[in-house]
């Protein structure tokens, strides 16, 4: 774990909240100047702490606004089956996010599409069809209560 002081923590609260913040800008927001505020950044990026910058897209503004929960159990938790799983997921865009599991289910992934009807044709005709999935169990969201990044530093 990377030790960081007060500057760096602000630093990353303000480029969490504004990921194209001029290194001007950021360094009069931390009060720091110019030149020592982008060596901390550059080192925060070297040491893996801000690893990667990126475009929040409104799903539903282009065509994606449907999203479901979808629980899976694997019919054996041994790595070939495992990797085996992982592999197929990575080919599917309706796959947005998907996490291996502790409990009762192996998997959890959020599937983004247009409606109900591309869901069920993903769920019939790709996800079923992976090899090794022994269960599929989905819930379809009803209102985002919280969206947000990593907790503030």
């Amino acid at each position: 774990m990377t030790n960081l002081d007060e500057i760096d923590k602000s630093i990353l609260r303000t480029i969490q909240s504004n990921g194209r913040i001029s290194t001007l800008d950021l360094s009069e927001s931390v009060g720091l100047s110019a030149t020592p505020c982008g060596r901390r950044l550059k080192k925060l990026e070297n040491e893996g702490v801000v690893c990667g910058y990126h475009a929040l897209i409104d799903e539903s503004k282009i065509g994606y606004g449907f999203s479901i929960f979808v629980s899976i159990q694997l019919d054996k938790q041994i790595d070939g089956t495992l990797k085996s799983f992982e592999s197929a997921i990575l080919l599917f865009p309706e796959v947005v996010d998907c996490w291996l599991m502790t409990g009762n289910r192996d998997y959890l992934m959020r599937i983004a599409v247009a409606d109900l009807k591309e869901f069920e044709y993903f769920l019939t005709s790709k996800l079923t069809k992976v090899k090794g999935v022994a269960s599929i169990e989905s819930s379809i969201p009803v209102r985002q209560v919280k969206s947000g990044l990593a907790r503030g530093v």
